[in-house]
């Protein structure tokens, strides 16, 4: 498989989470509230093998990521699975569960994307 098709299979992947992760998680609710369910979530996932602190800090740090138009999603998830050290599927649900849970405002503009009828995948191309 060539690389394009892995980065636009990436982008598909986790375009998927994240849209399962928009409405799956209130993006208002209060911050503990949000770290104490991606957490939760995480360990529900089966990726148990982070120090709290660590997977919170490494959740938030793929917010302005995202926010970086020319961030390429596959790149984030290839970041992630380094992190983490797993492959690219929990990679992808950890970085959905992240976004969901902990950058409100990409799901915002997710969650606006989806509403305007403007397609999504150019926001992780």
């Amino acid at each position: 498989m060539n690389q394009s098709r892995v980065t636009r299979a990436g982008s598909l992947v986790l375009a998927a989470g994240i849209i399962t992760g928009v409405f799956a998680a209130p993006a208002s609710a209060d911050s503990n509230s949000n770290v104490n369910d991606f957490l939760t979530t995480l360990d529900g996932l089966g990726i148990t093998n982070m120090a709290p602190g660590d997977a919170v800090a490494l959740g938030q740090s793929l917010c302005p990521m995202l926010a970086d138009r020319g961030q390429n999603t596959a790149d984030i998830v290839g970041k992630v699975s380094d992190s983490i050290g797993r492959p690219l599927g929990p990679a992808t649900m950890f970085t959905g569960m992240a976004v969901s849970f902990l950058c409100p405002k990409a799901v915002g503009n997710i969650a606006d994307t989806l509403t305007s009828g403007k397609p999504l995948l150019p926001l992780f191309g």
